[in-house]
């Protein structure tokens, strides 16, 4: 059903959500078997007995699943517990061969964690707390458009290990959860534990939303809204549910405890079925796998070795580029490669502030034009440095060096290659910049007539005409010179 506005409630109600992030982590081969867990392969292609739940296939746990879980659970600020044990949760879909998942539960990997959203107007922190993190393997893929009235199943993405983030209620609002999320992901990609794409379903999120007076300290009933493929769905869809949930305790209704799902396209939430608790899931340990037991040394060692986390690397941007405002620190902290990026091109350029710029103009436009990751950007920060570096030593003109650097981005050629060869070496030669200068006024006789006239405000124009005419390669201030020398004669 759709909803009306979520702010006509906000001033009698107030939001509560609470939310599960299912992440792929980034190993090569499935939590439990050997197959592959490349994405994009041929339906059913990587599977084998053991994510088709065949007879007498039996689970071996991946110790680099192990590994990856516990660094995230680390980087969230969670206690590792030295014993886990996986569980069986019973319940049957289509595209889950053995009628349960093997997953954690009573026991899970990691406990009481915390996420900083953001600071409150006094300065305090914004915490979200992380309830657990726990082990899961993934079900497979029920596929409704391929054949015409039919639902195919691919199991493809059967056994891919999954880390599970459920969080504490502690959300008040969809600007928060989408906060939170953004918090999230950007941690897990900064530890390189998947690629938390949701286009490719390595990153999915469950939301507990409910509704309550403003005032009241007693959560609500919650509701479950599945089926969000992107953050912005997620903020559409707990708006959505705010609203509707709003309106039925507004009239007197009550909720009901149930899943949702969330339509993109309508913009609605439709009820899938009653909410199950844990009971309904028959919930007992998995007898084919031995407790997980981690050893505390284990557990230090990832911890010291843990890659700098991104509140920890805008602190050091801060603090070691004053000359960085802090939206320049934000975008350029938003992800691990665009900070190491930014570091090569500012050390080698010597001038971290120009670098800046330049990554967050032209690098930024660049990437997104051409739908490269920074990480496989045909302009290495080796490259951008030297381009820089020939702006500052007067052998290109800044407007050459936007040239130069489109072209790079087409040919992965050195600057100083592509100036030479494209004639856009700074030209300071007053005999040829006289000469770009009369062909100016000759082809612009109204506005040379009116700038030797008096008219001072037309030099800026006729420096652009004469830029244009070098293909960028005149000295600007020269030309601005000589204008001035003929405007005073």
């Amino acid at each position: 059903m759709t909803a009306t506005s979520p702010s006509k409630w906000t001033d009698r109600y107030e939001m509560v959500v609470g939310l599960e992030v299912h992440v792929h982590l980034k190993t090569r081969t499935k939590i439990f078997c050997r197959c592959s867990t490349d994405f994009g392969a041929a339906p059913n292609a990587n599977t084998c007995p053991v994510c088709l739940a065949l007879p007498g296939a039996l689970p071996v746990l991946n110790d680099h699943a192990v590994e990856l879980a516990i660094r995230a659970s680390v980087a969230l600020g969670c206690t590792v517990q030295s014993t886990s044990i996986f569980a069986r949760k019973n319940y049957f879909y289509p595209d889950l061969p053995k009628g349960y998942q093997i997953s954690q539960f009573d026991r899970p990997l990691a406990t009481g964690g915390c996420v900083q959203i953001g600071v409150r107007g006094d300065g305090s922190p914004i915490n979200i707390g992380v309830t657990r993190v726990h082990m899961e393997e993934d079900a497979g893929k029920s596929v409704h458009d391929r054949f015409a009235g039919y639902t195919a199943v691919d199991l493809n993405r059967a056994g891919v290990p999954l880390a599970e983030i459920v969080s504490e209620p502690d959300m008040r609002g969809s600007a928060e959860a989408n906060a939170y999320l953004q918090a999230v992901k950007q941690i897990l990609e900064y530890v390189a534990v998947s690629d938390v794409s949701m286009e490719e379903g390595s990153l999915r999120v469950d939301a507990n939303i409910s509704a309550r007076r403003v005032g009241e300290t007693k959560l609500g009933t919650k509701a479950e809204v599945k089926n969000m493929n992107s953050f912005s769905g997620v903020v559409r869809a707990l708006e959505v549910e705010f609203a509707r949930q709003c309106a039925i305790l507004d009239a007197g209704g009550r909720i009901e405890q149930q899943t949702m799902l969330w339509d993109a396209n309508t913009g609605e939430v439709r009820p899938a079925r009653s909410k199950e608790g844990s009971h309904d899931y028959r919930y007992f340990p998995e007898p084919d796998l031995p407790p997980l037991v981690v050893p505390l040394e284990r557990i230090d060692h990832i911890t010291r070795h843990l890659p700098e986390l991104p509140d920890a690397r805008r602190k050091r941007y801060k603090r070691d580029y004053p000359d960085l405002t802090d939206y320049d620190v934000e975008l350029l902290t938003a992800g691990p490669a665009m900070g190491e990026y930014f570091e090569h091109a500012a050390r080698a350029a010597n001038d971290p502030k120009t670098a800046a710029n330049w990554m967050l103009g032209e690098v930024l436009a660049a990437l997104k034009s051409t739908n490269q990751p920074i990480d496989h950007f045909t302009v290495r920060p080796g490259d951008l440095a030297e381009l820089l570096n020939l702006v500052r030593d007067g052998v290109v003109s800044h407007s050459a060096a936007k040239q130069i650097f489109a072209l790079m981005v087409k040919t992965g050629d050195p600057p100083a290659q592509i100036a030479e060869r494209e004639g856009l070496v700074k030209v300071s030669d007053d005999s040829a910049l006289v000469a770009w200068i009369d062909e100016v006024f000759a082809e612009h006789p109204a506005e040379a007539e009116r700038f030797t006239g008096g008219e001072r405000r037309l030099q800026g124009v006729l420096v652009g005409y004469v830029m244009k005419k070098s293909k960028g390669s005149a000295d600007p201030k020269k030309v601005n010179q000589l204008l001035a020398g003929r405007a005073a004669t």
